[in-house]
């Protein structure tokens, strides 16, 4: 297990600083690519690590926001980006310079997400091959690649997600909560956590709810501590703000429309084009992937998956393949068979 786990932690610190060895050594080709004379600022400002520097320097503060950023935007379009992420490049910012904290603080949570899942993978025999999975894992989709070699929250939130869903297997519900909290606070979809979790509860307990209702409560409340946390920011936002709902007032963070699958209109502002086949076969295999789940009798991570999918066709937004990272994981683990067979 120790040889596996060094492997895998040296195979996604490899493979990020392949990302940027040509922007780091300022190479102006690479294999054909013509590579930006940026060096690593080209990875540094990438979107939206800016934004949460700007949040780890301001606190949110608008008159701190104001003396500080280049960018064009209304201090309230920050309260978009919640604060968990930000707070770690502030803490790891005392000793780095703030850009470098926040891709230090993006490896090392990619590191973690590496090790989550693999021992996710191993203590729940989900897989008869957990290093070959969790390869996989490390490269599928490609987003997922880039997307922890910038500067971006996904890959603490996803590390989160899969610590919460492995203590609440284990039956540990406090730690459980801790880490679906901590999501919460990393992403606004951390309350999909929550819902998600709430529907195996009671699909699971259908037929004792009303009998055991009170044991229900007294076992699972710990989980409260999810949508606590998220009520926790709005508090925040209402303190520096002076609005409870500035989430809510940010601009065009918020990429949900009515009705469903919006992102294949070219019109919409965030979409823009006609080619997006591609996003075709997102749909297509994540709704297989929480099939396969469920089939699999895993459906804790099914029910996630399920209302994580659910609130991604009402998404309308080119990148849906980063906005569906976070159930990538569990996606993987429904395709387990097919995988280890190809």
């Amino acid at each position: 297990m120790k040889k596996d786990l060094i492997l895998l932690i040296g195979v996604a610190l490899l493979s990020t600083i392949f990302v940027w060895l040509p922007f780091f050594l300022q190479i102006n080709k690479f294999f054909s690519i013509s590579i930006p004379q940026g060096g690593m600022a080209t990875i540094m400002k990438n979107f939206d690590g800016l934004y949460y520097i700007v949040i780890s320097k301001s606190l949110y503060i608008p008159e701190a926001i104001k003396t500080m950023v280049p960018f064009d935007l209304s201090p309230l379009y920050y309260s978009a980006h919640f604060p968990l992420f930000a707070l770690l490049i502030k803490l790891l910012g005392i000793i780095l310079p703030h850009t470098w904290a926040m891709l230090v603080i993006t490896l090392l949570s990619s590191v973690l997400a590496v090790f989550v899942f693999y021992k996710f993978l191993k203590d729940f025999k989900l897989t008869s091959n957990p290093f070959f999975l969790t390869l996989v894992f490390l490269f599928l989709p490609a987003r997922w690649l880039i997307v922890r070699s910038v500067g971006s929250a996904e890959p603490t939130f996803i590390a989160l997600i899969l610590a919460c869903f492995y203590f609440f297997k284990k039956e540990k519900i406090w730690f459980a909560a801790i880490m679906g909290s901590l999501a919460q606070m990393t992403k606004p979809p951390g309350i999909l956590i929550f819902i998600g979790l709430l529907a195996f509860i009671l699909f699971e307990n259908r037929k004792i709810l009303i009998k055991d209702f009170a044991k229900l409560v007294k076992k699972y409340y710990p989980l409260l501590l999810i949508p606590i946390s998220l009520l926790l920011v709005f508090f925040y936002y209402k303190v520096v703000y002076n609005d409870f709902f500035a989430y809510f007032h940010s601009g065009d963070n918020i990429h949900l429309f009515w009705p469903p699958y919006q992102v294949f209109n070219k019109t919409a502002a965030w979409v823009g084009t006609i080619w997006l086949e591609e996003i075709i076969y997102i749909f297509l295999l994540g709704l297989l992937g929480i099939i396969l789940l469920f089939k699999k009798g895993l459906k804790d991570l099914a029910f996630f998956s399920l209302v994580f999918y659910l609130s991604l066709i009402f998404v309308s937004h080119r990148d849906i393949s980063r906005y569906s990272l976070p159930m990538i994981p569990f996606i993987i683990i429904g395709f387990e068979n097919a995988i280890q067979k190809k």
